[in-house]
């Protein structure tokens, strides 16, 4: 059911680097609205839009600690420690991302300082709709709140009853998050960013969202920090004759189990395998149907059938995908071809979900190729730097003629003058 696109064949090869979904129109108009609304009318414009497009009519857009807690108790003991097990690996994993404070001294009396301070308010989106994700609450309030932020916002769409998945409820009490808000969509982006009479304004806003949260992060990218700007998730399996064909089968269906949009390609220089695993995945689909793995597969799985196990890592290289698996005889000596991917998961028996939800590593990940140049969500995405100067007199005597030198050079005499006056007496 999954074409094969070989990188020997020109058009073919253009097909396959052109695999990702194509950006519909995007949904600016609408959010631009949205967010004018929010402005304007606050609070009111906030429940509106949520009864609107959720169905809850809620004149406190806050879940009540009670509530919370009665939620929270809902979720069963089993999934209430496997999210315990995964918050302790991803605080060990992240904690030494936290950037640390330093300081130099000059030897005239100067200190020179950098200090990192945590930002005061995060808020972190937790999508609803299709699935529950109390693993993504981990991966974005639970580092918020070690990289030392006082005061974590979920903000998730309630149901129309006004509550939410226990499971989220449980995470978010694990996590350390300080509120929940009911609301979702470009409203809570724009609520959140701007701040209401009810909700305080942000200083950062991560976490996935569909085309409306992720275009309304990018209208408002100037007021506030923002993690990225998402699209479908993806994933590229570079895989050669050692591995098994039911794995990758199973391991491309996973990740397209995620969104009809999904990117699940497989990249080899086995033929074999290439045939093999397209039977592997139409017998597992037969076995245990799968329509939102169906549809994207269809749409935009493939196997890309290179000449070489170099070609094929180029070519993956070239893709920087979101998630990378390497299903190879020796997959670590293949990890240092493909720095642009995200996140790799290296060996048979790395499949994605344990990053998705236990190993630690951030699952929060950079998506349509924009890993090139973005990292995964950290620690560091929730700290802010401040740079500190403090001279003695001696000191800035010794640095006077440089200073000055270098005042004159940009034409900025006054700079000089108000280094040059502190010599003289008065």
């Amino acid at each position: 059911m999954i074409r094969i696109l070989r990188l020997d064949d020109p058009l073919q090869r253009a097909q396959a680097q052109q695999l990702r979904a194509q950006a519909g129109e995007a949904p600016g108009e609408v959010v631009r609205q949205i967010i004018a609304g929010v402005r304007v009318r606050g609070d009111e414009a906030v429940r509106e839009l949520t009864a609107r497009f959720d169905g809850a009519d809620l004149p406190d857009p806050f879940l009540s600690a009670a509530r919370w807690d009665e939620l929270a108790a809902q979720c069963s003991p089993a999934v209430v420690e496997a999210l315990e097990i995964a918050h302790r690996r991803v605080r060990a994993f992240h904690t030494p991302q936290v950037p640390i404070s330093y300081s130099i001294e000059l030897r005239d009396g100067g200190v020179l300082r950098s200090t990192v301070l945590p930002l005061q308010r995060a808020a972190c989106y937790v999508p609803g709709g299709r699935a529950v994700y109390p693993s993504t609450v981990l991966m974005t309030a639970g580092v918020a709140k070690h990289a030392g932020v006082p005061d974590v916002v979920i903000a998730t769409p309630p149901r129309r009853d006004g509550s939410i998945a226990p499971e989220v409820a449980a995470a978010a009490r694990i996590a350390g998050a300080t509120h929940i808000l009911l609301c979702g969509g470009a409203q809570a982006v724009a609520a959140l960013a701007i701040g209401t009479a009810k909700i305080q304004r942000v200083d950062v806003i991560v976490g996935p969202g569909n085309a409306y949260v992720t275009e309304a992060k990018r209208q408002l990218s100037g007021e506030v920090r923002i993690d990225s700007l998402a699209g479908p998730t993806e994933v590229a399996i570079v895989a050669d004759e050692s591995a098994e064909a039911r794995f990758v089968a199973a391991d491309l269906i996973a990740q397209a189990e995620h969104d009809p949009l999904a990117l699940a390609v497989l990249v080899t220089h086995d033929a074999q395998l290439a045939d093999n695993v397209g039977r592997a995945i139409e017998a597992q689909l037969a076995v245990a149907p799968n329509p939102i793995a169906f549809q994207a597969l269809r749409a935009r799985g493939a196997t890309v059938l290179a000449s070489s196990l170099e070609e094929a890592l180029i070519f993956a290289n070239e893709l920087a995908p979101e998630h990378l698996q390497l299903m190879l005889r020796d997959s670590a000596a293949a990890v240092a071809k493909v720095p642009r991917a995200a996140a790799v998961f290296v060996g048979h028996h790395t499949p994605t979900p344990v990053g998705d939800y236990l190993a630690g590593p951030n699952h929060t990940l950079p998506t349509n190729g924009t890993a090139r140049f973005a990292s995964p969500l950290g620690a560091a995405d929730f700290v802010r730097r401040q740079n500190v100067m403090q001279y003695s007199e001696q000191q800035l005597a010794r640095d006077t003629g440089p200073l000055a030198a270098l005042a004159h050079a940009e034409g900025l005499h006054g700079h000089a003058y108000t280094v040059a006056v502190r010599k003289r007496k008065p």
